[in-house]
Protein backbone atom coordinates (compact mmCIF):
# COMPACT_ATOMS: atom_id res chain seq x y z
CA UNK A 1 0.00 0.00 0.00
CA UNK A 2 0.85 3.59 -0.29
CA UNK A 3 0.56 6.86 0.29
CA UNK A 4 -0.03 9.34 -1.64
CA UNK A 5 0.37 13.37 -1.69
CA UNK A 6 0.09 16.44 -4.24
CA UNK A 7 1.25 19.63 -3.36
CA UNK A 8 -1.79 22.00 -4.80
CA UNK A 9 0.54 24.78 -4.51
CA UNK A 10 2.25 22.67 -7.68
CA UNK A 11 -0.61 21.26 -9.19
CA UNK A 12 -1.90 22.84 -12.57
CA UNK A 13 -4.56 20.50 -13.00
CA UNK A 14 -3.53 19.05 -16.48
CA UNK A 15 -4.78 15.65 -15.33
CA UNK A 16 -1.95 13.57 -16.32
CA UNK A 17 -2.58 11.58 -13.23
CA UNK A 18 -6.53 11.41 -13.55
CA UNK A 19 -5.88 10.17 -16.70
CA UNK A 20 -3.18 7.18 -15.98
CA UNK A 21 -4.60 6.35 -12.23
CA UNK A 22 -8.53 7.22 -12.60
CA UNK A 23 -9.68 5.31 -9.67
CA UNK A 24 -6.80 7.06 -7.42
CA UNK A 25 -6.86 10.16 -8.40
CA UNK A 26 -9.78 12.82 -9.60
CA UNK A 27 -10.11 16.76 -9.60
CA UNK A 28 -11.52 18.97 -7.04
CA UNK A 29 -13.61 21.95 -7.20
CA UNK A 30 -10.38 23.95 -7.78
CA UNK A 31 -9.65 21.78 -10.86
CA UNK A 32 -6.49 20.06 -9.44
CA UNK A 33 -5.80 16.50 -8.60
CA UNK A 34 -6.92 15.06 -5.29
CA UNK A 35 -6.46 11.72 -4.36
CA UNK A 36 -9.78 9.58 -3.59
CA UNK A 37 -8.73 6.43 -3.35
CA UNK A 38 -4.99 5.55 -2.63
CA UNK A 39 -5.68 1.68 -3.36
CA UNK A 40 -7.73 1.87 -6.16
CA UNK A 41 -5.29 1.56 -8.70
CA UNK A 42 -1.86 -0.91 -8.65
CA UNK A 43 0.64 0.70 -7.11
CA UNK A 44 2.57 1.22 -10.37
CA UNK A 45 0.06 3.29 -11.92
CA UNK A 46 0.31 5.54 -9.21
CA UNK A 47 4.18 5.56 -9.35
CA UNK A 48 3.62 6.24 -13.61
CA UNK A 49 0.97 9.11 -12.59
CA UNK A 50 3.59 10.33 -10.26
CA UNK A 51 6.56 10.83 -13.24
CA UNK A 52 4.18 11.52 -15.67
CA UNK A 53 2.83 14.87 -13.67
CA UNK A 54 4.95 17.66 -15.21
CA UNK A 55 5.53 19.57 -12.41
CA UNK A 56 6.17 17.07 -10.41
CA UNK A 57 3.57 17.95 -7.48
CA UNK A 58 2.84 13.96 -6.61
CA UNK A 59 5.04 12.56 -3.64
CA UNK A 60 4.52 8.64 -3.41
CA UNK A 61 5.98 7.09 0.30
CA UNK A 62 5.57 3.30 1.19
CA UNK A 63 2.63 3.63 3.66
CA UNK A 64 4.24 0.93 6.18
CA UNK A 65 8.16 2.28 6.37
CA UNK A 66 7.29 5.89 5.33
CA UNK A 67 9.89 5.24 2.95
CA UNK A 68 9.74 8.13 -0.29
CA UNK A 69 9.23 5.76 -3.44
CA UNK A 70 9.03 8.89 -6.24
CA UNK A 71 10.52 10.91 -6.85
CA UNK A 72 13.63 8.91 -5.73
CA UNK A 73 16.37 9.67 -3.20
CA UNK A 74 19.59 9.86 -3.93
Amino acid sequence: MVRIEVDHGLCVGNAMCVATAPRVFAHNENRQSTVVDAGGDPAVLVLEAAANCPVSAIRVLDAETGRTLFPCEP
